[in-house]
């Protein structure tokens, strides 16, 4: 294992091939450019890359791997170890690794090969190709697809592999290091990281296609993957059409919102808005290292190589192609087009050869063997009409290497690419690399090369604009790029190519890092740990941006300010808070509006609970709910002294004694026109009959109208397209138009101006002396669970300045969410259950200070007679000596301490008069 201690090493790419064996000192350096030297990276990947060999004494040494895209220099590079290696000889490995600041991780062989050949190659590799292929033993057979069965035993694998990376990753790790992480094969690898080290700065760049949504969601497992990017800092891609389309993921199945956000230097970034984060989205495509390719093709062994090939095949022009034996290569599409070709112009046969090199790809299992048994006999039949148009060659990878792939592409004059689907495919950048000489006077030879063809959809397809592109499905338009190439004029050629190589000598490999790499580490990520936190079980675990000292409420805080307090006000929403939540999918929520289902209704418990709460007559208890009053008053309405605020505070019921039947409203508005609801329900009734799964639903004073069922993105441009169409009408009308997005249900809703919870609570205070003499406010507790509950918990916390003529200089306000989230409050509760436990813990501060008359307790007791020594004070040991105490307390000239909380409260007057359903 390589000294993570040591003096970090700056960034950069290793200038030239300089291998290095068994225990030489140190690697190869190159100047930084990149970061400064106080900059740690960790570099992540399955795969080395370098090459690992073991000499015939079981030595082993290690060589750079310059084609791989992360061969850099960096202060430490994760990455498993190729499997083979006996147990005994890890360490030797590990010496061996150490000069290139590689660090082994050791994962078992089966395990890998299920995570890699099973789930990566299997499971993940068609589905973000676009290609979702399954057969009815995934379905029909066992347990239910992704429920179990294989499939369950090769997910098992692919955690547990990401797992073991973690392990290596945090013993590395160093504060401040930047994380790496590269490929499909670590996408939950970010969930174990920020379990641990929470402030890291991770990226995660793919090198694969993203699939559109409508693929990406066949996965079971779906969820868990995006998760685990979005716990990530940075999500990389080459092209921003898989961003797009990773973007859109989020979008439709987890409903977070993306855009521009603003950075730290004053500009803006893409950026998905998750759980109080940012997390960044970067589309940068990769290049080439044009020294190392210049180095490689004036090799002498590659000048022979070349010399071989074009002398094998003279006179004739050359169109090769490189490509892995799968059915996402499109080879067979590449041979019907030439086919075509050969059949309309039979003039070029005998002319033209294809190179077509196949890459065994055992992993792919049956598409593999149905691909290659395909393109055989293709090849056969071809060879047979037109002979020696084709020269086929299968091999496996390690023989088709860096130095022998820029031989056949310097010896050819055409390169093809006709993918169906393709990640980063680095080959027209290498073929467009060996033939820069052609466009120097001394390189024009009278061969007609440099030119690609390129399937639109690989990605190199957008950064080469010099190259013939086709869509490999139209077979016409291969066949007829194999006849411009042929007889195409000297000067457009010439453009082509100049086009061409104006991308691959700009945006080299090493540009392309440092352009993710100062992404990364220009991530807004608050140095306060306190700043962040975890939420979730498993793969659902998910980091959270939160305010610092965002923390689960104390109850024994509330408790103890709650003791001392002789004014209190409590506010308690419903939905959510109290009261499990009716909304807590699309179906439920629109049977409640249709009221096909019945809402859910308080338990004993929680009745009694309140009854409690609202009988002590230091408290004033308010419900602040956004349901209508009816549906209040018929769960609530057996509390006595309980306050009620429906619909977001536009109608407000005093606390009274009286139960059952009606109850007195007052609204915080003026009842103003109503006119404009019959215009919003007419112009939304338009928008809901061009938009499935939305519809209207009405309450006493607001209309909404609900697109949470509806197709994310087109409910979102048609509720704009609707608010601003309200806007414009209803401009006239006392009205707030108010746009919540999918996180918070989707919809638009009309309502009365200048109502919500937070202006309710404000008149709430304002108004407490018409229930009660009991002086200003010294305690209050507030608890809400959505975004209708914010302005409520942040006008409570941060701003109560307009009612300092009610409130109490010594006010202790305590502020909670139900949920760990991003919210107003200062403090969180887990769940419903957690709320009611916090209440009942307050009504038994209130039933101990009754049994222990004068509303101490008997530590209270203690306290006092330490604190104030009196003969007729003493410790009590037994509740007989309680009795006589107090007693002896009764008997004293000054202050005399109530021996009940009735007697204590007994000068309060009652308001029971008959109050009529009225309006103010």
């Amino acid at each position: 294992m390589s000294d993570s201690g040591s003096a970090k090493k700056k960034v950069g790419f290793v200038p030239q091939p300089a291998p290095s064996h068994g225990h030489d000192a140190c690697a190869p350096t190159n100047q930084a450019v990149h970061l400064t030297s106080s900059d740690g990276l960790i570099v992540v990947s399955a795969f080395l890359p370098v090459h690992l060999t073991r000499s015939d004494n079981g030595e082993w040494s290690a060589d750079w791997d310059y084609e791989a895209l992360l061969s850099m220099q960096t202060h430490l590079r994760v990455t498993r170890v190729e499997s083979g290696v006996p147990v005994d000889e890890r360490h030797k490995v590990e010496a061996a690794l150490r000069p290139f600041n590689c660090v082994p991780v050791w994962v078992p062989t089966n395990l890998f090969g299920e995570m890699y050949n099973g789930f990566c190659k299997g499971v993940l590799w068609p589905i973000l190709h676009n290609y979702a292929e399954y057969s009815m033993d995934d379905v029909a057979q066992g347990p239910i697809h992704g429920d179990g069965g294989r499939e369950g035993e090769l997910w098992a694998a692919f955690t547990a592999v990401n797992r073991y990376f973690t392990d290596v990753i945090i013993q590395c790790f160093n504060e401040g290091d930047l994380i790496w992480i590269h490929g499909f094969h670590l996408m939950i690898l970010p969930s174990f990281l920020t379990r641990r080290i929470s402030m890291a700065k991770i990226g995660i760049f793919f090198h694969t296609p993203f699939p559109s949504s409508e693929i990406f969601r066949t996965l079971w497992c779906r969820e868990d993957l995006l998760r685990g990017m979005l716990n990530a800092d940075q999500v990389g891609f080459h092209l921003f059409e898989y961003a797009r389309h990773f973007l859109t993921c989020c979008r439709r199945l987890l409903g977070l919102n993306y855009g521009m956000f603003p950075d730290s230097s004053g500009g803006h970034n893409l950026a998905i808005d998750t759980n109080g984060r940012h997390v960044s989205v970067t589309s940068i495509h990769a290049g080439v290292e044009p020294p190392v390719l210049h180095q490689v093709l004036s090799h002498h062994s590659t000048i022979e190589r070349v010399k071989s090939i074009r002398s094998q095949f003279q006179g004739k022009v050359i169109f090769a192609a490189i490509d892995r034996m799968e059915s996402l290569k499109g080879i067979p599409l590449k041979l019907i087009a030439l086919e075509r070709f050969l059949q309309r112009c039979p003039e070029w046969a005998g002319k033209i050869v294809l190179v077509q090199v196949g890459i065994s790809a055992f992993e792919r299992g049956d598409d593999y063997t149905k691909t290659r048994n395909e393109v055989l006999s293709m090849v056969t039949n071809i060879n047979g009409r037109w002979p020696k148009t084709v020269q086929f060659q299968e091999c496996a990878e390690s023989e088709m290497r860096l130095q022998q792939r820029m031989a056949l592409l310097k010896a050819a004059d055409v390169v093809m690419v006709t993918t169906i689907r393709d990640g980063l495919n680095l080959i027209p950048l290498e073929f467009t690399i060996a033939h820069l000489d052609a466009l120097r006077e001394q390189g024009k030879n009278g061969r007609k090369r440099g030119l690609c063809i390129l399937s639109e959809f690989s990605s190199c397809t957008r950064v080469m604009r010099g190259a013939l592109h086709v869509n490999p499905w139209k077979i016409s338009e291969i066949a007829t790029a194999f006849f411009q190439a042929l007889t195409m004029s000297e000067d457009e050629r010439m453009r082509r190519v100049s086009i061409a190589s104006e991308f691959v000598t700009r945006v080299t490999t090493q540009r392309w890092a440092l352009a993710v790499m100062l992404d990364l580490k220009g991530v807004q990520k608050n140095e306060d740990a306190g700043r962040y936190a975890g939420a979730g079980l498993g793969l659902g675990f998910r980091l959270l941006g939160m305010d610092s000292g965002f923390n689960s409420l104390d109850a024994n805080s509330v408790a103890r300010a709650y003791r001392n307090a002789k004014s209190r006000l409590i506010l308690l929403d419903y939905g959510g808070t109290i009261l499990a939540n009716d909304n807590l999918d699309g179906l439920h929520r629109f049977q409640f509006v249709k009221k096909s289902r019945p809402p859910s209704v308080p338990k004993d418990r929680l009745i009694s609970t309140l009854k409690e709460l609202c009988s002590d007559k230091r408290n004033s208890v308010f419900v602040v709910s956004g349901k209508e009053r009816h549906s209040l008053t018929k769960t609530l309405c057996h509390v006595p002294n309980l306050g009620l605020a429906a619909e977001h505070g536009m109608f407000v019921s005093w606390p009274t004694s009286k139960v059952g039947g009606k109850r007195r409203w007052e609204t915080l508005v003026p009842n103003q026109d109503r006119s404009w609801r019959s215009i919003a329900i007419t112009i939304m009734e338009v928008y809901t009959s061009r938009t499935h799964g939305s519809y209207i639903e009405e309450t006493e004073m607001k209309v909404l109208w609900q697109y949470r069922d509806a197709d994310p993105e087109f409910g979102y441009l048609q509720s704009r397209e609707l608010e601003d169409h309200l806007s414009n009408v209803l401009r006239g009308f006392a009205v707030d138009i108010l746009h919540g997005g999918v996180e918070e249900g989707g919809y638009v809703e009309v309502r009365p101006k200048g109502v919500n919870k937070g202006v309710v609570s404000m008149h709430i205070i304002k108004n407490l002396e018409k229930i009660s003499d009991k002086g200003k406010l010294e305690f209050a507790l507030v608890i809400g669970d959505d975004h209708c509950d914010e302005p409520m918990l942040s006008v409570m916390r941060v701003d109560v300045s307009s009612c300092d003529g009610y409130i109490s200089a010594h006010l202790q306000c305590f502020t909670s969410t139900v949920g760990k989230k991003p919210s107003a409050a200062a403090n969180y509760v887990n769940d419903v259950d957690d709320v009611h436990e916090l209440l009942e813990s307050l009504v038994k501060v209130t039933t101990r200070e009754t049994v222990h008359s004068g509303f101490y307790s008997v530590v209270d007791l203690k306290s006092m007679v330490d604190s104030a020594p009196s003969p007729a004070l003493k410790p009590v040991l037994s509740m007989g000596e309680l009795h006589s105490s107090q007693g002896a307390l009764s008997n004293q000239s000054q202050g005399r301490v109530s021996t009940n909380l009735h007697e204590f409260l007994g000068t309060i007057e009652q308001n029971d008069d008959e109050e009529e359903d009225i309006f103010f």
